[in-house]
């Protein structure tokens, strides 16, 4: 399953890095693509949507 999510705090590749690695420690099969400049966030995964916002909140983000 495909999902895509603002993250408008995501500023740089740093928090690109973090953000994938949280979402990695939950599904470490997932392949995550990030884009700072439009603060996206695509995740093809099988982990529920849920988790992953969980993840990324508790990363230190907030999804639009």
């Amino acid at each position: 399953m495909t999902y895509e999510f603002i993250v408008p705090d995501m500023a740089c590749s740093a928090c690109s890095d973090t953000i994938t690695k949280a979402i990695q420690a939950i599904d470490a099969a997932a392949t995550v693509q990030t884009d700072v400049k439009t603060k996206q966030v695509s995740v093809d995964t099988r982990a529920a949507e849920a988790d992953l916002r969980r993840a990324i909140a508790e990363a230190g983000y907030t999804i639009a």
